[in-house]
Protein backbone atom coordinates (compact mmCIF):
# COMPACT_ATOMS: atom_id res chain seq x y z
CA UNK A 1 0.00 0.00 0.00
CA UNK A 2 1.53 3.37 -1.29
CA UNK A 3 1.44 5.56 2.27
CA UNK A 4 0.46 9.84 1.93
CA UNK A 5 1.79 11.81 4.47
CA UNK A 6 -0.54 14.66 5.44
CA UNK A 7 0.75 15.67 8.84
CA UNK A 8 3.34 18.17 8.42
CA UNK A 9 2.34 20.20 11.20
CA UNK A 10 3.24 17.32 13.59
CA UNK A 11 6.75 17.13 11.92
CA UNK A 12 8.73 17.02 8.59
CA UNK A 13 10.97 13.93 7.02
CA UNK A 14 14.59 15.10 6.56
CA UNK A 15 15.42 16.91 3.56
CA UNK A 16 18.22 14.63 1.90
CA UNK A 17 20.24 17.62 0.93
CA UNK A 18 19.43 18.22 5.30
CA UNK A 19 20.53 14.90 5.60
CA UNK A 20 23.58 14.76 3.09
CA UNK A 21 25.07 18.05 5.56
CA UNK A 22 24.70 16.24 8.78
CA UNK A 23 25.86 13.39 8.03
CA UNK A 24 29.50 14.06 8.36
CA UNK A 25 29.52 15.30 11.62
CA UNK A 26 27.61 12.23 13.15
CA UNK A 27 31.09 10.44 12.61
CA UNK A 28 33.70 12.62 11.26
CA UNK A 29 33.29 16.36 12.71
CA UNK A 30 32.44 15.08 15.64
CA UNK A 31 34.12 17.55 18.08
CA UNK A 32 32.55 18.82 21.28
CA UNK A 33 32.03 22.60 20.85
CA UNK A 34 33.99 23.30 24.46
CA UNK A 35 37.08 21.47 24.07
CA UNK A 36 40.31 23.63 22.81
CA UNK A 37 41.91 21.07 20.05
CA UNK A 38 41.10 21.17 16.45
CA UNK A 39 38.28 18.12 17.09
CA UNK A 40 36.19 21.24 18.98
CA UNK A 41 37.19 24.39 17.45
CA UNK A 42 35.97 22.70 14.23
CA UNK A 43 33.04 21.99 15.70
CA UNK A 44 32.44 25.72 17.18
CA UNK A 45 33.29 27.00 13.91
CA UNK A 46 30.21 25.50 12.28
CA UNK A 47 28.22 26.11 15.06
CA UNK A 48 28.60 29.91 15.24
CA UNK A 49 28.05 29.88 10.90
CA UNK A 50 25.07 27.54 11.80
CA UNK A 51 23.69 30.99 14.13
CA UNK A 52 24.54 33.39 12.42
CA UNK A 53 21.90 31.42 8.95
CA UNK A 54 19.60 31.19 11.31
CA UNK A 55 19.88 34.44 13.11
CA UNK A 56 19.61 36.44 9.35
CA UNK A 57 16.36 34.72 8.75
CA UNK A 58 14.34 36.54 11.27
CA UNK A 59 16.94 39.74 11.20
CA UNK A 60 18.51 39.15 14.65
CA UNK A 61 21.90 39.56 16.24
CA UNK A 62 24.23 35.90 16.23
CA UNK A 63 24.67 36.72 19.65
CA UNK A 64 20.89 36.70 19.99
CA UNK A 65 20.35 33.02 19.41
CA UNK A 66 20.71 30.02 21.84
CA UNK A 67 20.02 26.79 20.57
CA UNK A 68 17.72 24.18 22.24
CA UNK A 69 16.77 20.76 22.01
CA UNK A 70 13.10 21.73 20.84
CA UNK A 71 10.43 24.08 20.63
CA UNK A 72 8.81 22.55 24.06
CA UNK A 73 12.55 23.38 25.59
CA UNK A 74 12.69 27.49 24.24
CA UNK A 75 8.63 28.06 25.16
CA UNK A 76 9.49 26.44 29.03
CA UNK A 77 12.89 28.79 28.95
CA UNK A 78 11.42 31.90 27.79
CA UNK A 79 8.31 32.02 29.98
CA UNK A 80 9.98 30.68 33.33
CA UNK A 81 13.70 32.30 32.51
CA UNK A 82 11.92 35.82 32.44
CA UNK A 83 9.14 35.59 35.00
CA UNK A 84 11.51 34.59 37.25
CA UNK A 85 14.67 37.00 36.22
CA UNK A 86 12.01 39.35 36.25
CA UNK A 87 9.49 39.02 39.28
CA UNK A 88 11.00 42.17 41.21
CA UNK A 89 9.38 43.85 38.27
CA UNK A 90 5.90 42.22 38.85
CA UNK A 91 4.28 38.98 38.46
CA UNK A 92 1.73 39.01 35.44
CA UNK A 93 1.63 37.15 32.76
CA UNK A 94 -0.61 37.25 29.87
CA UNK A 95 -0.97 34.60 27.31
CA UNK A 96 -3.57 33.68 24.28
CA UNK A 97 -6.36 30.74 25.02
CA UNK A 98 -5.28 28.91 22.02
CA UNK A 99 -1.57 28.51 22.69
CA UNK A 100 0.55 25.09 22.13
CA UNK A 101 0.47 23.15 25.54
CA UNK A 102 3.87 23.35 26.54
CA UNK A 103 3.10 27.14 26.97
CA UNK A 104 -0.52 26.67 29.17
CA UNK A 105 1.74 24.30 31.18
CA UNK A 106 4.39 26.61 31.72
CA UNK A 107 1.94 29.11 32.53
CA UNK A 108 0.37 26.24 35.22
CA UNK A 109 3.81 25.86 36.70
CA UNK A 110 4.02 29.77 36.84
CA UNK A 111 0.79 30.68 38.29
CA UNK A 112 1.35 27.92 41.25
CA UNK A 113 4.96 29.53 42.29
CA UNK A 114 2.92 33.16 42.75
CA UNK A 115 2.28 34.73 39.14
CA UNK A 116 -0.86 35.20 38.05
CA UNK A 117 -1.88 34.34 34.40
CA UNK A 118 -4.21 36.17 32.20
CA UNK A 119 -5.82 34.20 29.51
CA UNK A 120 -6.60 35.88 26.10
CA UNK A 121 -9.92 35.07 24.58
CA UNK A 122 -9.73 34.56 20.67
CA UNK A 123 -12.84 34.82 18.38
CA UNK A 124 -14.23 31.77 16.18
CA UNK A 125 -11.38 32.55 13.42
CA UNK A 126 -8.95 32.08 16.50
CA UNK A 127 -8.09 35.38 16.12
CA UNK A 128 -5.95 37.94 18.81
CA UNK A 129 -7.81 41.43 18.88
CA UNK A 130 -4.48 42.97 20.12
CA UNK A 131 -6.46 45.95 21.75
CA UNK A 132 -7.33 42.72 24.38
CA UNK A 133 -4.07 42.36 25.43
CA UNK A 134 -3.62 46.31 25.38
CA UNK A 135 -6.46 46.25 28.06
CA UNK A 136 -5.36 42.91 29.40
CA UNK A 137 -1.55 44.64 30.42
CA UNK A 138 -1.05 46.30 34.17
CA UNK A 139 1.75 47.82 35.74
CA UNK A 140 2.31 44.44 37.00
CA UNK A 141 2.72 42.82 34.07
CA UNK A 142 6.07 41.25 32.94
CA UNK A 143 5.41 39.48 29.43
CA UNK A 144 3.15 38.41 27.12
CA UNK A 145 2.99 35.57 24.97
CA UNK A 146 1.03 34.89 22.00
CA UNK A 147 1.22 32.39 19.56
CA UNK A 148 2.25 33.34 16.16
CA UNK A 149 0.39 30.59 13.76
CA UNK A 150 -1.58 28.17 15.65
CA UNK A 151 -0.38 24.48 15.10
CA UNK A 152 -3.64 22.91 15.07
CA UNK A 153 -6.31 25.63 13.22
CA UNK A 154 -3.47 27.45 10.98
CA UNK A 155 -4.75 31.10 11.81
CA UNK A 156 -1.66 34.10 11.98
CA UNK A 157 -1.68 36.26 14.39
CA UNK A 158 -0.83 40.01 13.82
CA UNK A 159 2.35 39.90 15.83
CA UNK A 160 3.54 43.31 14.64
CA UNK A 161 0.97 45.13 16.90
CA UNK A 162 0.67 42.92 19.70
CA UNK A 163 4.58 43.46 19.38
CA UNK A 164 4.24 47.51 19.16
CA UNK A 165 1.55 47.59 21.84
CA UNK A 166 3.71 45.56 24.62
CA UNK A 167 7.12 47.48 23.43
CA UNK A 168 4.80 51.27 23.93
CA UNK A 169 3.71 49.64 27.49
CA UNK A 170 7.04 48.48 28.29
CA UNK A 171 6.50 44.55 28.65
CA UNK A 172 8.40 41.56 27.09
CA UNK A 173 6.84 40.04 24.29
CA UNK A 174 7.28 36.32 22.96
CA UNK A 175 5.98 34.77 20.32
CA UNK A 176 6.02 31.11 19.55
CA UNK A 177 6.95 30.67 15.57
CA UNK A 178 7.26 27.08 15.53
CA UNK A 179 4.71 27.02 12.70
CA UNK A 180 5.05 29.94 11.04
CA UNK A 181 9.21 30.25 11.34
CA UNK A 182 10.39 29.09 7.50
CA UNK A 183 6.86 29.48 6.37
CA UNK A 184 6.18 33.13 6.74
CA UNK A 185 8.56 36.29 6.50
CA UNK A 186 9.64 37.90 10.19
CA UNK A 187 11.50 40.36 11.19
CA UNK A 188 12.18 40.43 15.27
CA UNK A 189 13.05 43.97 14.50
CA UNK A 190 10.40 45.26 12.84
CA UNK A 191 7.89 43.48 14.59
CA UNK A 192 8.91 44.42 17.98
CA UNK A 193 9.82 41.08 19.31
CA UNK A 194 11.59 40.21 22.25
CA UNK A 195 11.68 36.05 22.31
CA UNK A 196 10.86 33.93 19.63
CA UNK A 197 10.93 30.38 19.59
CA UNK A 198 11.64 27.96 16.49
CA UNK A 199 12.38 24.46 15.69
CA UNK A 200 14.09 22.67 13.18
CA UNK A 201 12.00 19.61 13.18
CA UNK A 202 9.02 21.71 11.32
CA UNK A 203 10.85 22.69 8.65
CA UNK A 204 12.50 19.40 7.41
CA UNK A 205 15.99 19.58 9.81
CA UNK A 206 16.30 16.82 12.04
CA UNK A 207 14.65 16.13 15.70
CA UNK A 208 16.66 17.14 18.44
CA UNK A 209 17.34 21.25 17.43
CA UNK A 210 15.31 24.17 18.59
CA UNK A 211 16.46 27.79 19.12
CA UNK A 212 15.22 31.08 21.24
CA UNK A 213 15.64 34.29 19.87
CA UNK A 214 16.60 36.37 23.29
CA UNK A 215 16.66 40.57 22.51
CA UNK A 216 19.77 41.76 23.49
CA UNK A 217 19.45 43.09 27.21
CA UNK A 218 17.32 40.93 28.42
CA UNK A 219 17.40 39.01 31.70
CA UNK A 220 16.52 35.57 31.74
CA UNK A 221 17.29 32.70 34.27
CA UNK A 222 18.28 29.30 32.44
CA UNK A 223 16.40 26.22 33.42
CA UNK A 224 19.70 24.02 32.93
CA UNK A 225 22.93 24.62 34.76
CA UNK A 226 26.23 23.12 34.16
CA UNK A 227 29.16 23.57 31.34
CA UNK A 228 27.87 27.60 30.67
CA UNK A 229 27.05 26.91 27.01
CA UNK A 230 24.99 28.97 24.41
CA UNK A 231 25.92 32.30 26.94
CA UNK A 232 25.17 30.43 30.09
CA UNK A 233 22.08 30.45 29.18
CA UNK A 234 21.46 26.40 27.96
CA UNK A 235 23.98 24.08 29.48
CA UNK A 236 24.49 21.48 27.87
CA UNK A 237 26.89 19.25 25.44
CA UNK A 238 26.00 21.12 22.17
CA UNK A 239 24.33 19.14 19.68
CA UNK A 240 25.85 20.12 16.07
CA UNK A 241 24.96 17.63 13.88
CA UNK A 242 21.36 18.57 14.66
CA UNK A 243 22.09 22.26 14.62
CA UNK A 244 23.88 22.01 11.39
CA UNK A 245 20.68 20.64 9.92
CA UNK A 246 18.18 23.51 11.46
CA UNK A 247 21.14 25.39 9.30
CA UNK A 248 20.75 24.14 6.13
CA UNK A 249 16.83 23.84 6.14
CA UNK A 250 16.72 27.34 6.67
CA UNK A 251 19.05 27.46 3.70
CA UNK A 252 16.94 25.33 1.59
CA UNK A 253 13.98 27.78 2.69
CA UNK A 254 15.75 30.77 1.35
CA UNK A 255 16.08 29.83 -1.95
CA UNK A 256 12.73 27.61 -2.24
CA UNK A 257 9.83 29.31 0.12
CA UNK A 258 8.04 31.75 -2.86
CA UNK A 259 7.86 28.82 -4.82
CA UNK A 260 6.76 26.34 -2.25
CA UNK A 261 4.39 28.67 -0.78
CA UNK A 262 2.94 29.15 -4.06
CA UNK A 263 2.60 25.31 -4.50
CA UNK A 264 1.02 24.65 -0.89
CA UNK A 265 -1.63 27.83 -1.25
CA UNK A 266 -3.01 26.39 -4.26
CA UNK A 267 -2.82 22.82 -2.38
CA UNK A 268 -4.50 24.12 0.25
CA UNK A 269 -7.12 25.75 -1.29
CA UNK A 270 -8.30 22.90 -3.89
CA UNK A 271 -8.68 20.50 -0.83
CA UNK A 272 -10.64 22.83 1.10
CA UNK A 273 -13.34 23.29 -1.82
CA UNK A 274 -13.34 19.60 -2.16
CA UNK A 275 -13.81 19.20 1.74
CA UNK A 276 -16.76 21.83 1.87
CA UNK A 277 -18.96 19.60 -0.58
CA UNK A 278 -18.80 16.83 2.03
CA UNK A 279 -22.30 17.01 3.99
CA UNK A 280 -21.72 18.96 7.38
CA UNK A 281 -17.97 19.73 6.69
CA UNK A 282 -17.14 23.20 7.87
CA UNK A 283 -13.62 24.79 8.07
CA UNK A 284 -11.87 25.64 11.74
CA UNK A 285 -9.62 28.84 11.64
CA UNK A 286 -9.09 31.58 9.30
CA UNK A 287 -10.74 31.43 6.09
CA UNK A 288 -7.94 33.68 4.49
CA UNK A 289 -5.12 34.19 7.63
CA UNK A 290 -4.00 30.94 7.88
CA UNK A 291 -0.82 28.98 7.01
CA UNK A 292 -0.18 28.16 3.58
CA UNK A 293 -0.09 24.42 4.80
CA UNK A 294 -2.63 24.14 6.90
CA UNK A 295 -6.46 23.05 6.48
CA UNK A 296 -8.22 21.79 9.77
CA UNK A 297 -11.78 20.92 8.92
CA UNK A 298 -14.59 19.22 11.56
CA UNK A 299 -17.40 16.98 10.21
CA UNK A 300 -20.51 17.13 12.45
CA UNK A 301 -21.92 13.37 13.95
CA UNK A 302 -18.39 12.13 13.58
CA UNK A 303 -15.64 11.32 15.74
CA UNK A 304 -12.20 12.67 14.22
CA UNK A 305 -10.25 9.86 15.66
CA UNK A 306 -12.20 7.03 14.12
CA UNK A 307 -11.43 9.39 10.66
CA UNK A 308 -7.87 9.17 11.56
CA UNK A 309 -8.10 5.63 11.72
CA UNK A 310 -10.32 5.10 8.38
CA UNK A 311 -7.61 7.31 6.69
CA UNK A 312 -4.82 5.47 7.90
CA UNK A 313 -6.51 2.19 6.66
CA UNK A 314 -6.20 3.66 3.31
CA UNK A 315 -2.72 5.16 3.78
CA UNK A 316 -3.42 8.75 4.58
CA UNK A 317 -1.27 9.48 7.58
CA UNK A 318 -3.44 13.14 9.27
CA UNK A 319 -4.43 13.49 12.97
CA UNK A 320 -7.02 15.42 15.04
CA UNK A 321 -4.90 17.85 16.09
CA UNK A 322 -1.83 18.66 18.35
CA UNK A 323 0.34 15.70 17.95
CA UNK A 324 1.66 16.45 21.09
CA UNK A 325 -1.40 15.76 22.65
CA UNK A 326 -2.73 13.27 20.74
CA UNK A 327 -3.36 10.82 23.35
CA UNK A 328 -5.56 12.64 25.18
CA UNK A 329 -9.37 12.07 25.25
CA UNK A 330 -9.99 15.82 25.86
CA UNK A 331 -11.38 17.95 22.83
CA UNK A 332 -8.54 20.15 21.99
CA UNK A 333 -8.39 23.33 23.96
CA UNK A 334 -8.04 25.64 20.47
CA UNK A 335 -11.18 24.61 19.50
CA UNK A 336 -13.16 25.01 22.38
CA UNK A 337 -11.57 28.37 22.46
CA UNK A 338 -13.11 29.44 19.32
CA UNK A 339 -16.67 28.20 20.24
CA UNK A 340 -17.05 24.89 19.29
CA UNK A 341 -18.81 22.65 21.00
CA UNK A 342 -17.20 19.66 22.57
CA UNK A 343 -18.73 17.16 20.12
CA UNK A 344 -17.74 19.70 17.44
CA UNK A 345 -14.05 20.07 18.62
CA UNK A 346 -13.99 15.85 18.84
CA UNK A 347 -15.50 15.86 14.90
CA UNK A 348 -12.05 17.89 13.38
CA UNK A 349 -9.33 16.95 11.38
CA UNK A 350 -6.72 18.42 10.92
CA UNK A 351 -4.65 18.10 7.44
CA UNK A 352 -1.05 19.67 6.89
CA UNK A 353 0.50 19.36 3.63
CA UNK A 354 4.26 19.87 2.98
CA UNK A 355 7.35 20.29 0.62
CA UNK A 356 6.89 16.37 -0.58
CA UNK A 357 2.75 16.94 -1.34
CA UNK A 358 1.82 15.94 -4.63
CA UNK A 359 -1.65 16.92 -6.16
CA UNK A 360 -2.34 13.10 -6.91
CA UNK A 361 -2.50 12.90 -2.97
CA UNK A 362 -4.93 15.89 -2.01
CA UNK A 363 -6.84 13.52 -5.30
CA UNK A 364 -6.63 10.41 -3.18
CA UNK A 365 -7.88 11.63 -0.09
CA UNK A 366 -10.58 13.40 -1.77
CA UNK A 367 -12.05 10.14 -3.23
CA UNK A 368 -12.04 8.27 -0.24
CA UNK A 369 -12.93 10.70 2.50
CA UNK A 370 -16.81 11.32 1.69
CA UNK A 371 -16.78 7.50 2.00
CA UNK A 372 -15.29 7.06 5.04
CA UNK A 373 -17.19 9.75 6.41
CA UNK A 374 -20.81 8.44 5.27
CA UNK A 375 -19.38 5.24 7.00
CA UNK A 376 -18.66 6.65 10.69
CA UNK A 377 -21.59 9.14 10.54
CA UNK A 378 -23.97 5.60 9.67
CA UNK A 379 -22.88 4.37 13.00
CA UNK A 380 -21.77 7.41 15.04
CA UNK A 381 -22.82 8.22 18.95
CA UNK A 382 -23.45 11.76 17.99
CA UNK A 383 -25.81 11.20 15.22
CA UNK A 384 -28.96 11.25 17.96
CA UNK A 385 -27.61 14.75 18.05
CA UNK A 386 -28.36 16.01 14.96
CA UNK A 387 -31.82 17.20 15.43
CA UNK A 388 -30.89 19.16 18.93
CA UNK A 389 -28.70 21.79 17.13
Amino acid sequence: MKRIYLDYAATTPVDPRVAKATASFLSEKFGNTMSLHFFGQEAKIVLEESRQTVADLIGAKPNEIIFTSSATESNNTALKGVAVANKNKGNHIIISSIEHHCIVESAKWLEKNGFEITKIPVDKFGKINPEDIKNAITEKTILVSAIHASNEIGTIQDIAEIGKICRERKVYFHTDASQSFGKIAIDVKKMNIDLLTASSHKIYGPKGAGLLYIREGIKLTPLLHGGGQENGLRSSTINVSAIVGFAKAVEIYKKEAKRENQKLIKLRDKLIKGLLKIKGCELNGHPKDRLANNVNVRFNFVEGESIVIQLDMHGIACSTGSACSSATLEPSHVLLAIGLRPEEAHGSLRISLGRFTAEKDINYLLKVLPKIIKKIRAISPFKSLENKF
